[in-house]
C-alpha cells in the first residue's frame, strides 16, 4: 500500500537514506521498495534533517532533465541551501551547491559556459586520443603484469581516466594523481570533502598561470582563449568540471564493465571465446548498474505535482537513472525486444545531457580491452558476492576488484 506524500519534505520522518540505493548488493531491491511505499517519486534521507525526491520512473525522469522552466538545475533555488538548513561544510556541498560552471546553470548562461566544452570536445582528434589512451593503458599494465596480481581499480580503473582527461587540459601525472585523492574524497559526500574541492580548485589554478604564460595545444590553452569564458574563475570551475565528471563516471564505467566480464558467466564467456563481448558488457552496465546511479540535483521553481508527489517550490529532486534504466516502460529482459535499444539514462537527457559520450566510451572501451588483452588467465580474487561499493550517495563503483593472472614469461 503507497504511503500518502503530500506533506513538505521537512516534516517527513524515517526516510530511506539515499545511500542505500548505493551500497546495497541489489539496489533494484531498494528501489522496487521505495516504489511500492511511495511510487515513481519517493522521499529520501540525503543527510540528517536534508531531504530530497528521488525520481525512479523514466518518463517523469525526461519531464524534469527537459524542462528548466519548471526545474532548474541552479542550487540557489534549494530552499534548504538558502535558508541554511545545509551546513556550509555539508559532505553533499561538493555535488550540490552553486558552482559557477555550465552544470549549475540555465537558459542562456548554461548555453554560453556549455559552449567552450562542445567546442573544445569536438576539437579532439580522435585517432589522436586513441593513440594516448592506449598507450596509458598499456604503461598502466605493463607496471602489474609481471606481479601475477593486481587490484583493478586502485591500480587501472580509477587511474586511466584521470591521466587521459587530465592529459587531455595538459596535466602532468604529478598532478593527475593529487587530483584523484580529491575527486575521491569529494564523491564520497564525506567529512572533508569540502577541503579537497578547495584543494582542487589550487591545483587548477597553477595549471592555469602555466598554460597562460605557455600556451599549448590542449583544453586549457582552448578554454583560456574561448570568446565565452569571462573570467578565471569561470574558466577554472569549467575545467574541474569536465575533469570530476569525466573522471569519476568513466572510473566506475570501466570497473563495472570488468567486474562483470569476471563474473557474469554471459561475459566471462566472452574471455575463453565467448559470443558476448566488450560493447556488450559496456551496454549491459549502462543499463542495469549506470556510472551516475544517482545524479544531483533539479530544483523545482514552482509548487507541481509529478508522479503523483506533490512537489513544492524549492526542493530537491535526485535523479535515479539507476532505477528508470529498468522501468519496465522502457526495458525489458528479452534480448529480441532490446536490440538498437538506446532509450537508456547513463547520459541524462535534455539541454544537460553529457557531452563526453564519445570519448567516455573510447576510454572505457579501450581500458577494459587492454586489461582483458593484456593479462592472461586473469580471474578474480574473491567470490564475486564479496565485492563492496566505495560509499557514495550517486555512484556504485566497485571498492576493489582483486586478480590473479599468469605473468609474462621473461624474455633474455
Amino acid at each position: 500500500m503507497r504511503t500518502s506524500h503530500r506533506r513538505r519534505l521537512s516534516d517527513m520522518t524515517g526516510l530511506t537514506p539515499l545511500t542505500a540505493t548505493t551500497s546495497n548488493a541489489d539496489p533494484q531491491a531498494v528501489y522496487r521498495e521505495l516504489q511500492e511505499q511511495w511510487g515513481v517519486v519517493a522521499p529520501v534521507e540525503l543527510e540528517a534533517d536534508v531531504h530530497a525526491w528521488l525520481v525512479m520512473g523514466h518518463h517523469e525522469i525526461c519531464q524534469v532533465v527537459r524542462n528548466e522552466q519548471l526545474f532548474s538545475r541552479d542550487p540557489n533555488n534549494w530552499r534548504l541551501f538558502t535558508e541554511g538548513v545545509v551546513a556550509p561544510d555539508s559532505g553533499l556541498g561538493p555535488m550540490m551547491f552553486p558552482r559557477d560552471h555550465a552544470s549549475y546553470a540555465d537558459g542562456d548562461k548554461h548555453r554560453r559556459l556549455r559552449g567552450p566544452i562542445d567546442d573544445g570536445l569536438e576539437s579532439l582528434d580522435e585517432h589522436r586520443m586513441a593513440r594516448f589512451i592506449r598507450a596509458t593503458c598499456n604503461e598502466l599494465i605493463t607496471g602489474i603484469e609481471h606481479l601475477g596480481r593486481a587490484d583493478l581499480v586502485s591500480d587501472y580503473a580509477a587511474v586511466v581516466p584521470l591521466l587521459t582527461v587530465a592529459g587531455f587540459f595538459g596535466m602532468g601525472r604529478e598532478q593527475s594523481h593529487e587530483l584523484r585523492a580529491a575527486f575521491t574524497a569529494i564523491v564520497s559526500s564525506a567529512e572533508g570533502s569540502q577541503a579537497e574541492a578547495y584543494n582542487l580548485e589550487r591545483i587548477l589554478t597553477g595549471v592555469m598561470n602555466a598554460h597562460r604564460q605557455t600556451p599549448t595545444d590542449d583544453l586549457t590553452t582552448a578554454f583560456l582563449r574561448h570568446p565565452n569564458m569571462r573570467n578565471d574563475f569561470e574558466i577554472q570551475q569549467s575545467i574541474l568540471l569536465m575533469i570530476t565528471a569525466g573522471y569519476e563516471t568513466t572510473t566506475t564505467w570501466i570497473a563495472q564493465t570488468l567486474r562483470l566480464m569476471l563474473t557474469d558467466p554471459r561475459f566471462a564467456g566472452r574471455l575463453r571465446g565467448g559470443r558476448l563481448g566488450i560493447d556488450d558488457a559496456l551496454d549491459e552496465v549502462l543499463w542495469r548498474d549506470p556510472p551516475m546511479a544517482n545524479l544531483p540535483a533539479r530544483f523545482a521553481l514552482v509548487d507541481c505535482e509529478l508522479g503523483g508527489a506533490h512537489i513544492q517550490r524549492g526542493d530537491a529532486l535526485i535523479m535515479a537513472f539507476g532505477a528508470a534504466n529498468n522501468d519496465a516502460r522502457v526495458h525489458t529482459d528479452d534480448p529480441w525486444l532490446e536490440v538498437g535499444n538506446r532509450s537508456h539514462l547513463a547520459w541524462s537527457a535534455g539541454p544537460h545531457a553529457c557531452p563526453a559520450q564519445r570519448p567516455g566510451r573510447m576510454i572505457a572501451r579501450i581500458a577494459v580491452d587492454t586489461a582483458l588483452h593484456r593479462l592472461h588467465d586473469v580471474t578474480l580474487a574473491i567470490p564475486a558476492e564479496e565485492i563492496t561499493m566505495v560509499p557514495s550517495p550517486w555512484t556504485r563503483c566497485p571498492a576493489s576488484l582483486p586478480v590473479h593472472f599468469t605473468p609474462p614469461t621473461p624474455t633474455h
